[in-house]
């Protein structure tokens, strides 16, 4: 097949990675793949060091409609199969970009929020594309609630890539001698952006209060965090704030999953929760945000805990639990690890592939 992929984000987030994961199966599996990005974006410039033919839409394009017009021109050339949206914005580019050829649209759905009008969601799902692919459970019925029909709605989690083994004690030592870390730490980590819907101030907080009766814990932050946000949450950490270190944006997750003992997700909305997932498959537990799509991703008392979304003392409390009881914690990482591989790249490209053929 010819497939076509759309993402309008300028960072590399959990969606672009999507992509690149997406595309990466879908090349290994003989499909013929284009990538639609803006031009300077970091998708584009990963896609073009990975050898993935890329079509760069051009900066400074209000709506993106030059853009829209060079690739409706370049459609014409040769009109893919699949064109594959994969966010709002290029939902819309994908619509205007290929009306009234012979393509069938699908478009992915990773966002929480509601629709303002239910008429106007319906309407859009209806018009832009034949299919929707929800990564969770709690999206596909929120899809439902705002008026799309069920039947068109195709639940694919998200995948990760699964490292063959979890970290070792020899690699955990390196990491955590590498970060200036002390064998005795008890390390909390957190991956992310610092956007309000991720709950990094919530994490500080619970932090803030778990060091109290944990001097010896320390809480890695990973994400592109502004230096003046960085600033204002140490100032919220209190007393605990010299144990609070940002690591900014880093390519190779590995050595932060080998230092940290647990791994906090405090989102206030989530989708499905890939930032868990690759803590789980790194044979860390969890501790998340009873939110959005995070329960199915996390078992409660089996491969972490599950808290009350918007309550620090809920992390606080999962972190005095997991510091008391280390081996539960050992047989928690273990069964996290496992459950994990449910959620493996592979499995998403396998199921996004029937998907394609089905509309093809």
């Amino acid at each position: 097949m010819t497939i076509v992929h759309i993402d309008t984000g300028l960072t590399m987030r959990g969606g672009q990675r999507q992509v690149l994961n997406l595309a990466r199966g879908l090349l290994e599996r003989g499909h013929s793949q284009t990538i639609v990005s803006p031009e300077g974006s970091e998708l584009s410039r990963r896609a073009h060091d990975e050898g993935i033919h890329l079509f760069p839409l051009p900066p400074h394009d209000l709506g993106y409609a030059h853009g829209i017009c060079q690739l409706r021109q370049f459609l014409l050339t040769s009109p893919p199969q699949i064109m594959h949206a994969h966010d709002g914005r290029a939902q819309t580019v994908s619509w205007l970009a290929s009306w009234g050829l012979p393509v069938r649209r699908v478009a992915s759905r990773r966002v929480t929020f509601l629709p303002r009008t239910r008429a106007r969601h319906r309407m859009i799902y209806s018009w832009t594309c034949h299919a929707v692919i929800a990564v969770s459970m709690f999206i596909r019925e929120l899809l439902i609630q705002s008026g799309v029909a069920p039947g068109k709605i195709e639940v694919i989690p998200d995948g990760i890539e699964i490292p063959r083994d979890a970290p070792s004690e020899e690699e955990r030592s390196r990491a955590r001698l590498e970060l200036g870390l002390e064998a005795g730490n008890f390390v909390i980590g957190y991956l992310g952006a610092a956007t309000p819907e991720k709950g990094l101030p919530l994490a500080v907080a619970g932090f803030a209060m778990a060091a109290q009766r944990l001097p010896q814990a320390k809480l890695l932050v990973m994400g592109d965090v502004p230096p003046v946000v960085q600033q204002s949450l140490l100032g919220a950490a209190g007393d605990a704030r010299s144990s609070v270190q940002f690591l900014g944006a880093r390519d190779d997750l590995r050595p932060f999953f080998a230092a940290i003992d647990l791994f906090w997700i405090p989102s206030l909305a989530e989708g499905l929760g890939s930032a868990a997932l690759l803590a789980m498959a790194h044979g860390c537990p969890v501790v998340a945000s009873r939110a959005g799509g995070l329960p199915e991703v996390i078992s409660d008392g089996k491969t972490g805990w599950l808290v009350e979304p918007g309550e620090p003392l809920g992390f606080a409390e999962a972190a005095w639990q997991a510091f008391g009881d280390r081996q539960r914690l050992t047989q928690m990482g273990i069964a996290a690890r496992e459950k994990a591989h449910l959620f493996s790249t592979d499995i998403m490209v396998v199921h996004t592939e029937r998907l394609y053929r089905q509309l093809a």
